[in-house]
């Protein structure tokens, strides 16, 4: 299989040529570099060759991809999509991720946001990663729409039968950065994070859970307050137990109350006439009330006759790329 240079682990570029040495007392030293070096490439090349590729499609001058690998943080098959702008061809760039909402894949906002041109634009390398483990084998993880496939909610699990495959969190916060950096010219040092409804709510829990990690945090209808309302309430009793004081280890309202600092910019974007703010899903009101309590600046946008759909988030995205460019340097 050929590679392009764009693909290949940062690390293949830093390997030195061994010098030339002359003498007997230098030959043990050349072993133990050369033996060093294809440790090195050895570990590079079967991290390249874990990675199956799906697709690959050319768009805006860059390629957006569909990977496929083998998660050791959820024991299973996962895929993701990656958008690769033409800059990565010459040089690292900064990466947004994105996470979708219940019942989607990594399908759903590579197809429908139309987000690449931005992307492109800016120079930004966008992920797309599923929304759950799949095909794990877990009685009833099929049975509804919003629990089980398509659904991790972005916590780890600690309820069985859950807790073995479904750990979303640690899965985006951790495998996936390490395996982005790994096999494609991504900078570890700047990544930003954006989602839609379950996503929204995921993306404001990882940035709140870790500062620093992210440069910057945006959402399109977010699951504000999952503690207090029936998804949520579903979902975590379902993968966390009983105890509620845990739920709240991953509720962005109750999150934001003890956020160490304000140096972080959050942008929302919520419809007017989304059913599910009206039916008291996402709650925005209670964050906002948090974050002005604690200082934290929000752009809170309530956008007038658009719904939950992606029609709504293809209309926005534009102003969300620019919002994660300016703090990537992008």
């Amino acid at each position: 299989m050929r590679l392009r240079a764009a693909l290949l682990p940062w690390r293949f570029l830093q390997l030195q040529p061994l010098r030339s040495r002359s003498g007997p007392s230098s030959q043990p030293q050349d072993y133990f570099i050369l033996a060093r070096h294809i440790l090195t490439w050895n570990k590079s090349i079967a991290e390249v060759m874990a990675l199956k590729q799906i697709s690959s499609n050319k768009c805006f001058e860059g390629y957006q991809k569909v990977f496929e690998h083998d998660s050791t943080e959820l024991k299973c098959k996962m895929k993701f999509g990656i958008y690769l702008p033409p800059k990565a061809e010459t040089g690292k760039s900064p990466v947004l991720y994105w996470l979708s909402g219940l019942t989607c894949t990594e399908q759903n906002f590579i197809t429908k946001s139309g987000f690449h041109q931005a992307a492109a634009e800016h120079g930004l390398i966008v992920v797309t990663p599923d929304t759950s483990p799949r095909g794990c084998s877990i009685e009833g993880e099929d049975d509804s729409w919003d629990f089980g496939s398509g659904a991790g909610f972005y916590v780890d699990a600690t309820e069985e039968p859950w807790k073995t495959n479904y750990r979303m969190y640690s899965y985006i916060k951790d495998e996936l950065p390490k395996l982005i950096v790994a096999n494609f010219p991504a900078d570890p040092e700047r990544m930003s994070i954006s989602g839609h409804s379950m996503g929204g709510h995921g993306a404001l829990i990882l940035a709140l859970k870790n500062p620093g990690k992210y440069k910057s945090v945006s959402a399109f209808s977010p699951i504000c307050n999952p503690v207090q309302c029936p998804w949520g309430k579903k979902a975590f009793g379902g993968y966390l137990g009983s105890d509620q004081t845990k739920w709240k280890a991953y509720d962005a309202t109750h999150l934001v109350k003890s956020y160490p600092d304000s140096n972080l910019d959050i942008l929302i974007d919520q419809g007017k006439d989304d059913q599910f703010l009206t039916e008291g899903q996402l709650l925005p009101d209670n964050f906002i009330a948090a974050c002005t309590e604690q200082k934290i600046p929000v752009v809170f946008r309530l956008q007038q006759g658009y719904d939950h759909s992606y029609f709504f988030i293809g209309t926005f995205i534009g102003d969300h790329i620019r919002h994660h460019a300016k703090y990537l340097d992008a």
